[in-house]
């Protein structure tokens, strides 16, 4: 299995040819992020990327921003989900797959249940391959609700992003491990954000004093691999994706922030290229004991 990785277009401030040079020198394989809202920049960014090689993860957010309007129905959620899927033409490019930050986290079981088959199906309808999101204010907030709905949903695609959990339940993700391994069956892409117990990201994934939020997701990571392996998947896809917005800490009254946001996620996607391949190689030599 191959580990393509993805930057985050989340946070970057600059042009899109710097986003292109930053993916270029770390070794990266695409860019996730929307269609750009104005049609000329859409095949602008198409045009950028086909030039460049680089593959696309498109991302979409149903019926708000990452959290979504609280009195938006099912129906706009879907008639939004459509709407965005289509916008992917205007880039002239098919992405790898669309990553769907959808429903919302105060429906009931039932209704995110209607939400993901009718969403699935639109997909199915317009040949898109779509994977979505573990992420608070929607309907994968959290691990129990999300097994829940897998239950009853064993066809659609998730990406894995532990770090929204952590917040949400107050501890690190591997500690619900049932929930982890049933989420993995299920695994599409990582969201390779660090989280700990009161917050969804940490100051910065090498600090010593995290190094257990670092190897609990790690943990979790490595149930994802082991899963799509098992499942027979040639390529696994991962967006390091440390972010703004909140996610950043700050320092008091400057706001300056503490750490470069670029070499939060350059450093998660090298170490996490390492620990693949370190992963890989322990499979390896396991199969040959066993």
């Amino acid at each position: 299995m191959h580990l393509k990785r993805f930057k985050t277009l989340w946070g970057h401030d600059d042009s899109l040819a710097q986003a292109i040079d930053q993916v270029k020198e770390a070794g990266f394989d695409g860019i996730e992020a929307p269609v750009p809202e104005e049609s000329r920049e859409a095949q602008s960014f198409g045009a950028t990327l086909s030039e460049n090689k680089l593959l696309w993860v498109q991302e979409i957010c149903t019926a708000g921003s990452y959290v979504p309007r609280r009195d938006a129905s099912i129906e706009e959620h879907l008639k939004d989900f459509e709407a965005k899927l289509l916008r992917a033409g205007e880039t002239g490019l098919r992405p790898e797959f669309v990553n769907v930050m959808g429903g919302c986290d105060a429906w009931p079981i039932d209704d995110s249940v209607r939400f993901f088959s009718e969403a699935q199906n639109i997909a199915d309808r317009l040949d898109i391959p779509v994977s979505f999101e573990t992420h608070r204010g929607r309907s994968f907030f959290s691990p129990w609700n999300t097994v829940a709905i897998l239950e009853k949903l064993p066809e659609i695609d998730i990406t894995c992003d532990f770090s929204h959990w952590a917040v949400v339940c107050e501890r690190l993700p591997h500690i619900e491990w049932d929930c982890i391994e049933r989420a993995a069956q299920q695994a599409r892409h990582i969201h390779s954000r660090v989280g700990y117990d009161q917050g969804p990201q940490v100051p910065h994934p090498a600090a010593p004093e995290y190094a257990e939020a670092l190897a609990s997701h790690q943990a979790c990571w490595e149930a994802v691999w082991q899963s799509q392996a098992e499942r027979g998947l040639k390529v696994s896809t991962m967006t390091p994706e440390f972010g703004t917005d909140g996610y950043l800490h700050l320092l008091p009254f400057t706001k300056a922030p503490i750490a470069d946001l670029w070499s939060l996620n350059r450093w998660i996607g090298e170490e996490e290229l390492a620990h693949f391949e370190r992963w890989q190689s322990s499979n390896a030599t396991t199969s040959k004991i066993a």
